[in-house]
């Protein structure tokens, strides 16, 4: 996709602080798990420090914008970005003022107070119903912060919303960050792929990855599904699930994507054994079978079904994974998914992970040094390897 990037501002000759005294407000994405009130996971903090620290060496006066959870306009105190931008400021090492607002006078006195290099975070832009609209005042009020904007908010790409796609018109000029143009260049090897190209999906629901399940079923060479969503393809062609969970609405559905994934000469594979017990439960009695006992319900994909994925992989030219093999949250139902991060670890296919709990799964065993690329966005590169167009993608291009 042609693109601007912090290349068309920065180059590598030149003056050396380019963007002094430009005021150039950042999409990021911040929206990072809370527990009692601390972050629990800050790993897109750290995404985003690239992109910053760069424009900060450039001169340029950094306002950084970002949504957290979905207030649907509503400010909710617990949804503030104020611990944020202190999780921000230690990961940068120099300060990082606060804004009480995304927008409006305090949003404008607190840019107004920046000197060159410094960094705001603005406050979050969902507690304004006119983000998620799209509203054009709204994204005029943002825009008025800034001379220049980049997205670096790869995990809402594919939102029409005014901090992605409403205020890039609005600008004097726009670009992609590090981050966005990174995602950019390695999930494209998916649309573009080495083959033999596998997909590795996992999750709990058909419906949660319905479209791109249909278009990765014409478009891969072997498509390996896992989680409870694999049952449902199960229960579509006539074998015993026990009490797994399944879609009953989505079984045609299921029966037509076998047929299109073999018309395109896809191989789709699915659990030859699993891991069953009683209930999802920590304390539950686990086995393994090959055929699932009307009382007992799936939750992990059983060892052989782990090494047949495994071996896939290590055939794999261009890989995807996106979602766990089973109920990873509790040890018993771990072990396919994590059978799996290894086998993509080790695999010498140019590998693209997604997904909370893969990522997490990589992260655990330690293996993230060896994936190709561990995408940030979770609905968004669903979407682009699917070839569909991206509205904070699309607003950029030349």
């Amino acid at each position: 996709m042609g693109v601007r990037s912090l290349d068309d501002w920065i180059p590598s000759t030149g003056p050396s602080r380019p963007l002094a005294g430009r005021r150039v407000l950042v999409r990021s994405d911040l929206n990072v798990p809370f527990e009692a009130g601390r972050i629990t996971d800050d790993s897109r903090i750290r995404a985003s420090l690239g992109t910053i620290q760069r424009l900060r060496a450039a001169g340029a006066r950094v306002i950084v914008c970002s949504h957290l959870g979905r207030p649907k306009g509503v400010r909710v105190a617990e949804l503030s970005l104020r611990p944020v931008a202190e999780a921000l400021a230690g990961l940068l090492g120099c300060n990082v003022a606060f804004a009480t607002d995304c927008v409006g006078e305090p949003a404008a006195r607190a840019v107004a107070a920046l000197a060159d290099g410094d960094v705001l975070l603005l406050e979050n832009l969902r507690f304004h119903r006119g983000e998620t609209d799209n509203d054009a005042d709204f994204a005029h009020g943002l825009a008025a912060l800034a001379d220049l904007y980049v997205n670096d908010a790869f995990g809402t790409a594919h939102r029409a919303h005014a901090s992605t796609a409403g205020i890039v018109p609005l600008v004097a000029d726009a670009a992609a960050g590090d981050l966005l143009r990174s995602e950019i260049e390695h999930l494209s090897v998916v649309l573009d792929p080495e083959r033999p190209l596998l997909c590795l999906l996992g999750g709990a629901k058909v419906s949660d990855k319905l479209a791109v399940i249909e278009a990765l079923a014409r478009h891969a060479d072997v498509l390996a599904i896992g989680g409870a969503m694999a049952y449902t393809f199960l229960a579509a062609r006539g074998e015993p699930i026990g009490r797994s969970r399944v879609e009953p609405d989505l079984l045609e559905s299921a029966r037509h994507i076998e047929q299109s994934a073999r018309e395109a000469g896809c191989r789709l594979l699915l659990p030859v054994d699993h891991v069953v017990a009683a209930a999802l439960d920590a304390t539950a009695t686990a086995s393994v079978v090959e055929r699932i006992p009307d009382d007992l319900m799936a939750l992990d994909i059983g060892p052989r079904t782990a090494d047949l994925y495994a071996a896939e992989a290590s055939r794999a030219r261009t890989l995807l994974w996106n979602g766990p093999m089973g109920v990873f949250e509790i040890e018993a139902f771990s072990h396919g998914t994590e059978r799996v991060a290894r086998a993509v670890a080790d695999s010498q296919a140019k590998s693209v992970v997604g997904g909370g709990d893969s990522l997490a799964a990589i992260h655990r065993i330690g293996v993230g040094d060896r994936i190709g690329h561990l995408s940030t966005g979770g609905g968004a590169s669903l979407e682009f390897v699917q070839g569909l167009v991206l509205p904070g993608i699309a607003a950029l291009e030349c």
